[in-house]
Protein backbone atom coordinates (compact mmCIF):
# COMPACT_ATOMS: atom_id res chain seq x y z
CA UNK A 1 0.00 0.00 0.00
CA UNK A 2 3.17 2.55 0.97
CA UNK A 3 4.90 1.45 -2.62
CA UNK A 4 1.60 2.31 -4.48
CA UNK A 5 1.23 5.61 -2.32
CA UNK A 6 4.11 6.48 -3.37
CA UNK A 7 3.59 6.79 -7.14
CA UNK A 8 0.76 9.63 -6.49
CA UNK A 9 3.91 11.74 -5.85
CA UNK A 10 5.23 11.12 -8.54
CA UNK A 11 2.06 12.09 -10.46
CA UNK A 12 2.17 15.40 -11.37
CA UNK A 13 5.50 15.44 -12.87
CA UNK A 14 4.52 12.52 -14.97
CA UNK A 15 1.45 13.93 -16.45
CA UNK A 16 3.97 17.04 -16.44
CA UNK A 17 6.65 15.32 -18.65
CA UNK A 18 3.42 13.72 -20.40
CA UNK A 19 2.47 17.06 -21.79
CA UNK A 20 5.58 18.63 -22.18
CA UNK A 21 7.42 15.71 -24.46
CA UNK A 22 4.50 13.86 -25.04
CA UNK A 23 2.48 16.17 -27.60
CA UNK A 24 5.57 17.41 -29.12
CA UNK A 25 6.73 13.52 -29.80
CA UNK A 26 3.25 13.50 -31.38
CA UNK A 27 3.40 16.19 -33.33
CA UNK A 28 6.50 15.16 -34.83
CA UNK A 29 6.10 11.62 -35.94
CA UNK A 30 2.48 12.60 -36.96
CA UNK A 31 3.89 15.31 -39.45
CA UNK A 32 6.74 13.23 -40.65
CA UNK A 33 5.00 10.15 -41.66
CA UNK A 34 2.00 12.35 -43.56
CA UNK A 35 1.72 14.02 -46.54
CA UNK A 36 -1.29 16.16 -47.46
CA UNK A 37 -3.33 13.42 -44.96
CA UNK A 38 -2.21 10.47 -46.09
CA UNK A 39 0.85 8.26 -44.80
CA UNK A 40 3.89 8.79 -46.39
CA UNK A 41 7.81 7.91 -46.20
CA UNK A 42 8.32 11.09 -48.64
CA UNK A 43 9.38 13.81 -45.65
CA UNK A 44 11.35 11.22 -44.20
CA UNK A 45 13.09 10.28 -47.33
CA UNK A 46 13.41 14.04 -48.17
CA UNK A 47 15.01 15.15 -45.03
CA UNK A 48 17.90 12.35 -45.30
CA UNK A 49 19.10 13.55 -49.11
CA UNK A 50 20.46 16.20 -50.53
CA UNK A 51 20.76 19.92 -48.56
CA UNK A 52 19.17 17.96 -45.68
CA UNK A 53 21.34 14.97 -45.36
CA UNK A 54 24.63 17.88 -45.85
CA UNK A 55 22.79 19.82 -43.09
CA UNK A 56 22.58 17.15 -40.56
CA UNK A 57 26.29 15.67 -41.47
CA UNK A 58 27.67 19.44 -40.61
CA UNK A 59 25.65 19.71 -37.43
CA UNK A 60 27.67 15.96 -36.18
CA UNK A 61 31.08 17.38 -37.10
CA UNK A 62 30.81 20.27 -35.30
CA UNK A 63 29.40 18.58 -32.18
CA UNK A 64 31.87 16.13 -32.69
CA UNK A 65 34.89 18.48 -32.48
CA UNK A 66 33.25 20.62 -29.96
CA UNK A 67 32.83 17.83 -27.64
CA UNK A 68 35.66 16.65 -27.89
CA UNK A 69 37.75 19.76 -27.58
CA UNK A 70 35.96 20.71 -25.10
CA UNK A 71 35.88 18.21 -22.76
CA UNK A 72 39.82 18.05 -23.00
CA UNK A 73 40.59 21.82 -22.39
CA UNK A 74 37.95 21.87 -20.23
CA UNK A 75 38.72 19.00 -17.76
CA UNK A 76 42.69 20.40 -17.42
CA UNK A 77 41.39 23.79 -16.54
CA UNK A 78 39.25 22.06 -14.08
CA UNK A 79 42.12 19.85 -12.87
CA UNK A 80 44.45 23.14 -12.65
CA UNK A 81 41.70 25.03 -10.56
CA UNK A 82 40.67 22.32 -8.13
CA UNK A 83 44.09 21.97 -7.77
CA UNK A 84 45.36 25.15 -7.06
CA UNK A 85 45.99 26.75 -3.39
CA UNK A 86 44.24 29.84 -4.06
CA UNK A 87 40.47 29.54 -2.94
CA UNK A 88 39.88 33.19 -4.24
CA UNK A 89 40.69 31.75 -7.92
CA UNK A 90 38.63 28.55 -7.92
CA UNK A 91 35.66 30.15 -6.63
CA UNK A 92 35.65 33.02 -9.29
CA UNK A 93 36.62 30.31 -12.14
CA UNK A 94 33.91 28.23 -11.17
CA UNK A 95 31.28 31.40 -10.83
CA UNK A 96 32.68 32.37 -13.80
CA UNK A 97 31.92 29.04 -15.53
CA UNK A 98 28.59 29.23 -14.26
CA UNK A 99 28.09 32.26 -15.95
CA UNK A 100 29.56 31.37 -19.30
CA UNK A 101 27.72 28.40 -19.62
CA UNK A 102 24.72 29.72 -20.00
CA UNK A 103 25.79 32.69 -22.30
CA UNK A 104 24.56 32.36 -26.08
CA UNK A 105 22.70 32.92 -28.78
CA UNK A 106 22.77 36.87 -29.90
CA UNK A 107 24.55 38.19 -27.04
CA UNK A 108 27.40 35.62 -27.80
CA UNK A 109 27.32 36.11 -31.06
CA UNK A 110 27.77 39.99 -31.01
CA UNK A 111 30.34 39.41 -28.88
CA UNK A 112 32.45 37.16 -31.00
CA UNK A 113 31.71 39.20 -34.13
CA UNK A 114 32.72 42.38 -32.61
CA UNK A 115 35.87 40.75 -31.66
CA UNK A 116 36.95 38.74 -34.41
CA UNK A 117 35.11 39.76 -37.17
CA UNK A 118 35.67 41.41 -40.60
CA UNK A 119 35.99 44.39 -38.85
CA UNK A 120 36.49 43.06 -35.34
CA UNK A 121 38.77 44.63 -32.78
CA UNK A 122 40.96 41.72 -32.23
CA UNK A 123 41.03 40.77 -35.78
CA UNK A 124 42.25 43.95 -37.08
CA UNK A 125 45.41 43.98 -34.55
CA UNK A 126 45.84 40.03 -35.57
CA UNK A 127 45.49 40.49 -39.12
CA UNK A 128 43.49 37.72 -39.46
CA UNK A 129 41.93 37.03 -42.98
CA UNK A 130 38.95 38.39 -44.06
CA UNK A 131 35.85 35.71 -42.78
CA UNK A 132 38.06 34.03 -40.40
CA UNK A 133 35.18 33.71 -37.91
CA UNK A 134 32.51 32.40 -40.46
CA UNK A 135 34.01 28.87 -41.24
CA UNK A 136 33.99 25.57 -39.57
CA UNK A 137 36.66 26.23 -37.15
CA UNK A 138 35.75 29.64 -36.43
CA UNK A 139 32.27 28.31 -35.37
CA UNK A 140 33.70 25.68 -33.48
CA UNK A 141 35.35 28.55 -31.34
CA UNK A 142 32.45 30.27 -30.61
CA UNK A 143 30.77 27.26 -29.40
CA UNK A 144 33.85 26.04 -27.38
CA UNK A 145 33.10 29.65 -25.37
CA UNK A 146 30.51 28.10 -23.66
CA UNK A 147 31.40 24.48 -23.58
CA UNK A 148 34.10 24.74 -21.60
CA UNK A 149 32.99 26.44 -18.74
CA UNK A 150 30.26 23.85 -18.49
CA UNK A 151 32.70 20.94 -18.80
CA UNK A 152 34.73 22.91 -15.87
CA UNK A 153 31.41 22.97 -14.12
CA UNK A 154 30.59 18.66 -14.75
CA UNK A 155 34.13 17.60 -14.15
CA UNK A 156 35.52 20.00 -10.78
CA UNK A 157 33.38 18.05 -8.58
CA UNK A 158 34.57 14.49 -9.97
CA UNK A 159 38.11 15.95 -9.35
CA UNK A 160 36.94 16.60 -5.94
CA UNK A 161 36.03 13.10 -5.46
CA UNK A 162 39.84 12.01 -6.04
CA UNK A 163 41.08 11.22 -2.61
CA UNK A 164 45.08 12.48 -1.84
CA UNK A 165 45.23 9.19 0.15
CA UNK A 166 44.82 7.16 -3.51
CA UNK A 167 48.00 8.93 -5.24
CA UNK A 168 50.09 8.27 -1.57
CA UNK A 169 48.90 4.81 -1.38
CA UNK A 170 49.83 4.62 -4.65
CA UNK A 171 53.00 6.13 -4.47
CA UNK A 172 54.35 4.15 -1.75
CA UNK A 173 53.50 0.69 -3.84
CA UNK A 174 55.68 1.94 -6.24
CA UNK A 175 53.58 3.13 -8.90
CA UNK A 176 54.04 5.85 -11.59
CA UNK A 177 52.13 9.39 -12.15
CA UNK A 178 51.12 7.73 -15.42
CA UNK A 179 50.02 4.21 -13.72
CA UNK A 180 47.83 5.85 -10.88
CA UNK A 181 46.21 7.92 -13.87
CA UNK A 182 45.48 4.88 -15.82
CA UNK A 183 44.28 2.62 -13.21
CA UNK A 184 43.23 4.66 -10.50
CA UNK A 185 42.40 7.96 -11.63
CA UNK A 186 40.45 7.70 -14.88
CA UNK A 187 38.55 4.64 -13.99
CA UNK A 188 36.61 6.98 -11.52
CA UNK A 189 36.80 10.15 -13.49
CA UNK A 190 35.57 8.04 -16.53
CA UNK A 191 31.36 8.41 -15.72
CA UNK A 192 31.52 11.89 -15.25
CA UNK A 193 33.97 12.27 -18.52
CA UNK A 194 31.37 10.56 -20.77
CA UNK A 195 28.98 12.92 -19.33
CA UNK A 196 30.49 15.79 -19.89
CA UNK A 197 31.26 14.68 -24.06
CA UNK A 198 27.35 14.09 -23.93
CA UNK A 199 26.42 17.28 -22.45
CA UNK A 200 28.77 19.10 -24.70
CA UNK A 201 27.71 17.33 -27.87
CA UNK A 202 23.99 17.53 -27.05
CA UNK A 203 24.63 21.48 -26.71
CA UNK A 204 26.58 21.82 -29.59
CA UNK A 205 24.06 19.89 -31.82
CA UNK A 206 20.76 21.58 -30.62
CA UNK A 207 22.52 24.97 -30.70
CA UNK A 208 20.67 27.47 -32.86
CA UNK A 209 20.70 31.50 -31.76
CA UNK A 210 24.12 31.77 -32.20
CA UNK A 211 24.69 30.68 -35.78
CA UNK A 212 21.56 32.26 -36.94
CA UNK A 213 22.90 35.84 -36.11
CA UNK A 214 26.37 34.72 -37.23
CA UNK A 215 24.72 34.12 -40.52
CA UNK A 216 27.11 30.67 -40.16
CA UNK A 217 24.64 28.62 -42.13
CA UNK A 218 26.14 30.30 -45.65
CA UNK A 219 28.99 28.25 -44.70
CA UNK A 220 28.65 25.61 -42.13
CA UNK A 221 25.48 23.60 -42.81
CA UNK A 222 23.43 23.18 -39.60
CA UNK A 223 20.68 21.00 -39.44
CA UNK A 224 18.85 23.32 -36.67
CA UNK A 225 19.09 26.26 -39.20
CA UNK A 226 17.84 24.01 -41.70
CA UNK A 227 14.77 23.15 -39.88
CA UNK A 228 13.96 27.19 -39.19
CA UNK A 229 14.53 27.85 -42.40
CA UNK A 230 11.30 24.96 -43.86
CA UNK A 231 9.43 26.22 -41.14
CA UNK A 232 9.52 29.89 -41.74
CA UNK A 233 9.32 29.52 -44.69
CA UNK A 234 12.06 31.87 -46.01
CA UNK A 235 13.62 29.25 -48.59
CA UNK A 236 11.24 27.04 -48.98
CA UNK A 237 7.59 26.99 -49.10
CA UNK A 238 5.11 24.05 -47.67
CA UNK A 239 7.86 21.99 -45.93
CA UNK A 240 6.98 22.33 -42.99
CA UNK A 241 6.55 18.48 -42.23
CA UNK A 242 10.08 18.05 -43.99
CA UNK A 243 11.25 20.25 -41.06
CA UNK A 244 9.60 17.69 -38.48
CA UNK A 245 11.21 14.99 -40.10
CA UNK A 246 14.57 16.64 -39.65
CA UNK A 247 13.35 17.50 -36.23
CA UNK A 248 13.16 13.42 -35.79
CA UNK A 249 15.90 12.66 -37.40
CA UNK A 250 17.36 14.86 -34.62
CA UNK A 251 16.15 12.95 -31.84
CA UNK A 252 17.49 9.36 -33.72
CA UNK A 253 20.99 11.05 -33.69
CA UNK A 254 21.01 11.76 -30.15
CA UNK A 255 19.48 8.20 -28.92
CA UNK A 256 22.72 6.57 -30.86
CA UNK A 257 24.85 8.58 -29.03
CA UNK A 258 23.02 7.99 -25.55
CA UNK A 259 23.11 4.71 -26.88
CA UNK A 260 26.71 4.46 -26.82
CA UNK A 261 27.72 6.54 -24.04
CA UNK A 262 25.14 4.07 -21.75
CA UNK A 263 26.92 0.77 -22.48
CA UNK A 264 30.26 3.16 -21.83
CA UNK A 265 29.24 4.40 -18.30
CA UNK A 266 27.56 1.21 -17.26
CA UNK A 267 30.91 -0.03 -17.86
CA UNK A 268 32.60 2.11 -16.09
CA UNK A 269 30.85 1.98 -13.29
CA UNK A 270 31.89 -1.70 -12.40
CA UNK A 271 35.37 -0.33 -12.62
CA UNK A 272 34.57 1.48 -9.27
CA UNK A 273 33.11 -1.57 -7.42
Amino acid sequence: MARSRGWLGALPLLVFAGLVFGFPAIAILGGTFTVQGSPSLRNLTQSLSGGNLTSLAGSVQVSAVVAGAGAVLGTFLAYAVVTSRFRALREAVLTASGVLANFGGVPLAFFWVATLGNSGVISGLLGLPSGALYTFWGLVVVYLYFSIPLMVLVMAPALDGLRPQWREAAAGGGATAWQYWRYVGLPVLTPALLGGVVLLFGGAFAAYATAAAMGAGTVVPLVTLKIASALTGDVQIGFENVALALSLDMVVIAGLVMAVYLPLQKRSTRWLR
